[in-house]
Formats: C-alpha cells, sequence, structure tokens
C-alpha cells in the first residue's frame, strides 16, 4: 500500500476515512490526518498482519471506525498513530514535537493499554491503568475500543485457545466498559463477536431463527406504515425507521420470553427535532393505538448513567401485534449510538459542533493545557459518574486481586437504578441499598448515616433501592455513629464496601462511640477516694460514697436521671444503689417512707446515658417519621418508642433514648420541640402509685 500523494492532498488509502469525518464535521482541517497517515504507513512499512495484510490496514481500520461514528481530528490523528510508539522506531517525542501534546497523550495511554491480554496474572494492574488513563482522557478508551473491535473481526486467524481467552476479556471487561461509555454501536457488534466465540452452538441456532424469521415479510415494517401514517397528519414532522435486533439480544429474548412474536425481532425508532416532538409523538402513537403502560420508560426527564436519552414505549395495533418504540430526537440519537465519541474533544473549553479540530492545540507539556489550566470552569459530560466511583474506589482496592473482583463485579451488573438523593441524582447498580447510595452521595461521611426515608417512608439502611426512588438519608453528627459489621451484609456496590470495611478494621473495638455508657463517681470518702463503679446489666453506671466503694449503682429507669441532673442514691436490695433524680415522685416517696439517700455525684466529663423523654402534638400525617428523624439527626438512638391513641386531635409519643453525651440532650429536646405540630417534649418520670 503506497503512502503516496499529490502535494497537498489525501493519500487514496484515507479518502474513506475523510469521507466519514467530514459528514460529521464538514469543515474539520485533514491536515493532521494526512501526516499521521503517511507517518504510520512509512513505520509500519514491511510490517504484516497474522492475516497477510499490510499492517496499515489496522489502524487505518480503527480510524475509520472512529470517524463513523463522529470522532474529532485529534481522536483520529491519535488512532492512526496508535501503535506506531509500541511496535515501530517512533517515540512518544517525536510524536509530540510533530502532532503536539494532546496527540501524545493519547497515543501513550492507548500503548500503555496493550499488554492487556498477556497473561491473567497482569490484568488486574493493567485494567487498573485503563481506568486511570481513561478518567484524565475517555478518548484513550474510545480508541482501545475500536482497536479491540477491529481485532475481534479479524480473530479468526489465531488458535482458539487464544480467541476464547480475548473473547472473555472483551466480554467481562470491554463490552460493560463499552455500555457504560454509551458507545452502542461498538458494544453491540462486540457482543456478537464474543458470543459467536464463547457460545458457537447457540450462536448458530439464534442465527439460524434471525434467518428463518428474515425469509418472509416482515409484520414491523406494516406496523412502521401505520405509524407513518399516523405522524403524516400530525404537525410534528419525524422520521420512522425499524431497527432489527442483534444476534445476542435475539437470544436473551428467546430465553426470557420463549419463542418471539413477528414484531419482536426488532423496534422502531422515531427520530424527531427537539424533545417537545419527542412527547408529541408518543401523545400520538397512545391516542391512535392502544398503549402497553408497563413497557414505558422516560429517559429523556431521567437520561440513563452512559448519557442515554429515549423514550421507551410499546403499543399494540388494530390486529393485536405489539411493537416496542423508541422515540428520540437526532442528537440524542448520535449520542446513543456513539456516546461520548459523540461528544468530541473533552478538553475544549468552548466547542462548537462545526468547528475545526486542530489536533496540535496544546505545545510542550505531557498533559493537553486545557486539563491544568481552568479545571473548574469546563464541564466534563465525558467523566461520568460512574467512571468517578470507579475511580475513587479502586485507589482504595487494598491489593490487585481485590480491585480485579471489584471491578468485575461491578461491571457485571448490566442495568443500573436512578434515585433522587440530596437535590441531585444518583446512578447506582441494580440491587443496591440505601447504605451503597450514601457513600454514593457522601463519601466517608456515610459512616454516620443512622436512617433513611424512601419516598417520605422511614425504612432500614439495608432497603434496595428501585429506579426512581425519592431517598432521603439521616446522618448524625460527626463521631456520633459509624458502620457496625452487619453493613457488609447490606452493602453491594465496591465503594461501599471497601468504605465499610476500612472503617471496621481502623475501629477493631466494634461498636460505635454512642454506646459508650455514663459514669457518676462517689463523692465521698474512704479508702481510695472516688469508688470503681460496678456496672448493673443494661444500666449505666454510678459510684457512691460509702463505707465499701465497690457496691454496684443503677440509674433509675423511672426518671432516668442524667448529668448534670441533681441527684440522690438509695440503697435498695442486694447492696446495690438505685440513683434518682432530685425531683423524682419516687425519690420523693422513699425520702417521706424514711428511707436513708446516699450522696453521689456524675463523674468529671460525663458520657453517654440514656433518657426518656415524651413529646406531646397535634396528630398529623407523618409525625412519627418527622420526630424519628429528628432524633436520629441529633445523634440519639431509639431504644424504644410507644404512642398512645389519639385524644382530641392530640398525640403523646414515649421515647427512650440513648444519647452520646448527655450534654447533648437539651439540643435533642429543642430539635423535637421543632418538628411541626409538637407543642411540648420533656423528661419522662412514672407516676408514684
Amino acid at each position: 500500500m503506497s503512502g503516496s500523494a499529490p502535494r497537498g492532498g489525501l493519500p487514496d488509502a484515507l479518502e474513506h476515512v475523510a469521507q466519514a469525518h467530514r459528514a460529521h464535521h464538514p469543515r474539520a482541517d485533514l491536515a493532521p490526518l494526512r501526516r499521521a497517515y503517511l507517518l504510520a504507513e512509512s513505520s509500519h512499512r514491511g510490517q504484516m498482519r497474522k492475516s497477510g495484510e499490510p499492517y496499515i490496514t489496522h489502524p487505518l481500520a480503527v480510524t475509520l471506525i472512529l470517524a463513523q461514528l463522529g470522532a474529532e481530528t485529534t481522536t483520529l490523528t491519535a488512532s492512526l498513530l496508535h501503535d506506531t510508539v509500541e511496535d515501530t522506531d517512533v517515540t512518544l517525542d517525536q510524536v509530540r514535537a510533530e502532532f503536539g501534546a494532546e496527540v501524545a497523550y493519547l497515543v501513550d495511554g492507548v500503548t500503555k493499554l496493550e499488554k492487556v491480554d498477556y497473561g491473567a496474572a497482569a490484568e488486574p494492574e493493567t485494567f487498573r491503568k485503563m481506568l486511570v488513563a481513561t478518567g484524565d482522557d475517555v478518548r484513550v478508551m474510545t480508541v482501545k475500543l475500536a482497536d479491540r473491535l477491529h481485532n475481534m473481526r479479524t480473530l479468526g486467524v489465531m488458535r482458539p485457545e487464544k480467541q476464547a481467552r480475548i473473547a472473555k476479556v472483551t466480554r467481562d471487561v470491554l463490552i460493560p466498559l463499552a455500555e457504560r461509555l454509551g458507545v452502542q454501536a461498538l458494544k453491540t457488534e462486540l457482543e456478537d463477536l464474543a458470543f459467536q466465540i464463547l457460545h458457537p452452538e447457540s450462536y448458530a441456532h439464534t442465527r439460524e431463527i434471525m434467518r428463518a424469521h428474515t425469509a418472509g415479510p416482515d409484520p414491523l415494517r406494516a406496523v412502521a406504515d401505520a405509524v407513518r401514517g399516523v405522524l403524516r397528519d400530525s404537525p410534528v414532522g419525524a422520521e420512522v425507521q425499524v431497527r432489527p435486533r442483534h444476534a445476542l439480544s435475539v437470544h436473551r429474548a428467546v430465553k426470557k420470553r420463549g419463542p418471539l412474536g413477528p414484531c419482536d425481532f426488532g423496534r422502531l425508532l422515531i427520530l424527531v427535532e427537539d424533545d417537545a416532538d419527542c412527547y408529541a409523538v408518543l401523545g400520538e402513537l397512545h391516542t391512535c393505538f392502544t398503549p402497553v403502560i408497563s413497557e414505558f420508560k422516560d429517559f429523556i426527564a431521567v437520561p440513563k448513567f452512559n448519557l442515554y436519552q429515549s423514550l421507551h414505549t410499546a403499543f399494540a395495533d388494530p390486529e393485536g401485534r405489539v411493537a416496542e418504540v423508541l422515540i428520540r430526537t437526532r442528537r440524542m440519537h448520535r449520542v446513543a449510538e456513539a456516546g461520548v465519541i459523540a461528544l468530541g474533544d473533552p478538553h475544549r473549553r468552548a466547542p462548537a459542533e462545526d468547528a475545526a479540530d486542530p489536533a496540535d492545540a496544546a505545545g510542550g507539556a505531557d498533559r493537553p493545557a486545557g486539563a491544568r489550566e481552568g479545571e473548574a470552569e469546563r464541564v466534563d459530560p465525558t467523566r461520568p459518574g460512574w467512571l468517578s466511583r470507579l475511580l475513587e474506589w479502586q485507589s482504595d482496592a487494598p491489593d490487585p486481586d481485590t480491585f480485579w473482583a471489584h471491578l468485575r463485579e461491578d461491571l457485571a451488573q448490566d442495568r443500573e437504578v436512578t434515585v433522587f438523593c440530596g437535590g441531585g441524582t444518583l446512578h447506582l447498580p441494580a440491587g443496591a441499598t440505601c447504605l451503597d447510595a450514601a457513600y454514593a452521595r457522601y463519601g466517608p461521611r456515610a459512616h454516620t448515616c443512622v436512617g433513611a426515608r424512601v419516598d417520605g417512608r422511614l425504612t432500614t439502611l439495608g432497603t434496595v433501592l428501585r429506579d426512581g426512588d425519592a431517598l432521603h438519608l439521616l446522618l448524625a453528627p460527626e463521631g456520633a455513629s459509624g458502620p457496625s459489621p452487619d453493613w457488609l451484609d447490606h452493602v453491594r456496590t465496591p465503594a461501599a464496601r471497601i468504605a465499610v470495611r476500612r472503617w471496621l478494621e481502623a475501629h477493631p473495638e466494634g461498636g460505635t462511640p454512642a454506646e459508650a455508657a455514663p459514669a457518676p463517681v462517689a463523692d465521698g470518702s474512704g479508702p481510695g477516694g472516688a469508688g470503681r463503679p460496678s456496672p448493673a446489666p443494661g444500666a449505666e453506671r454510678a459510684a457512691v460514697a460509702v463505707e465499701q466503694p465497690d457496691r454496684p449503682v443503677r440509674l433509675a429507669r423511672c426518671c432516668t436521671p442524667v448529668p448534670p441532673d441533681p441527684v440522690t442514691g438509695f440503697p435498695v436490695r442486694g447492696g446495690a444503689v438505685t440513683v434518682h433524680r432530685d425531683a423524682c415522685a419516687v425519690a420523693g416517696r422513699m425520702t417521706a417512707s424514711g428511707r436513708r439517700p446516699v450522696p453521689v455525684r456524675w463523674e468529671a466529663g460525663g458520657g453517654g446515658c440514656r433518657v426518656t423523654l415524651l413529646a406531646e402534638a397535634f396528630g398529623r400525617p407523618r409525625l412519627l417519621a418527622d420526630l424519628t428523624e429528628a432524633i436520629a439527626v441529633q445523634g440519639a438512638a431509639v431504644i424504644s418508642a410507644d404512642v398512645e391513641p389519639p385524644r382530641e386531635q392530640r398525640v403523646r409519643h414515649r421515647y427512650t433514648l440513648r444519647l452520646p453525651d448527655a450534654t447533648a440532650l437539651p439540643a435533642l429536646m429543642r430539635a423535637m420541640r421543632g418538628v411541626p405540630g409538637v407543642y411540648d417534649v420533656a423528661r419522662a418520670t412514672r407516676p408514684v402509685v
């Protein structure tokens, strides 16, 4: 293959790439592509692929794949050169000098990924590097995906065992990454190629089913004609296409539904100009046909984690044929097919859709200037939330094997749920719980999560979230609470699991600071001064001034004294001492009956305590939920709760609570009084019998 070309013209071999590129970027500057091709062709000259073709056919094919998806000039330039530094005498410094730092960075990033197939032991660290490179510039991953697609197309020249190994890595890691980057065009072809290699019998059977279906007229085309007729009479300009399912999609549909119906081998795609037209088309379809309501999904109002937007619906026509429909704008369609590739250069501050694509915008640096300066000013839609989460937890993974296991597990989640939380949206894998959402939303601060409300109702932290849930997380003050070992049973995402495990390892004593118990001490004399308190089962501790300072001490349940309440102790059976508040009616009765009190005082420094509070309120919906939330936010743990039947629209709540610090009681009571409808909160005492 010759690299010669007319002066200033394009080599013949580059024409297909240029045509595909200009279809998306009419004013693009093709000079960098010409120079990159000539360098790549001369560098690879004499090298052959295992198929017997000149090696230059590979970077050309990879570049054509990306050009057809709408990649900008910088990506295409790097794609043409992506094997030169690895396989020829060309150095990275040469690439940087000729094409700029941005192209050099992409070539270097892809080069570091080239060893991904060489040995299972190297895979974890290689993929860790791949994620880091992708996080810095997602275009590194898009070149790698196109590179893998062309290699998978030509995999038949390799030994079967190597084909299987490459196909497994493609299936387990690269295809899920393509899905998450939204590059559906690459993903679907990679899926079919891996399916053919790893499951040849199922693939052959599926292809036979598809051939049998295409042997006759396709009823979905008749349905499409009916839809065109309906939309022709509407004010919306729309294009209706039939989108056949690919092989793996048909295979999955057969496994899920059994034999497919006449319209199940494809879907209708309706393209319009703007968002409002999407909903107008939806209204026309649901008016003129019978909608299948359970199939409706609005991914325009709530896009998927990979930027995908469309309306999904299904309807039955008068003959009973059910057709699935996708409705989207043309821009949504470009993003649905090409994902992040359709979004262009993530480092350009003010991109213009048809602007020229200078390949050498940055000079003399190891990283494009746009990624260093003005980082805060630019919004990078190619750095989606799932990628940020992967980058965060991969840096915390303690070893490569743990990282590899968590990566495969995370990528194996082929479905996600969207949850509304904290004024924004969270995209979580299906099966994620409130705890997973807490760590995704708040990071390490989620250690203090004490409760959650889903759609306004209190629920457990291990509740599995559903698509569209509105989640409100309840956090205690810093240090007032922490994870318990059973949290590991309720987290599904690697980030949450690693964070919980690290906290538990740092706190081997277990429990939380909220479980600390208070300790009043003796106010007396005797050998040794202050006595050593002995715990009573399930009660807080105190010490008294008696001749034997080691007598067990309990805090009375009738008045639940807390520091700095004035308190008095009374001897009880068994030699123990029970401590009451001075104002307690039971203490008054005991004094009146002639019982001798024992002076006690609180230990300096205080500590945790248990207290019973009565909340008086006007009855209303969600009162219990709001009160419980106010308690949890203050860091108190509910030991027991009781609600009396309403009387004259008034209701009384009794809570027995454990506080991490007795000094927090006034703030807790103020917070409870601040709940709408609550008109009084007081310490509880038992009536004297």
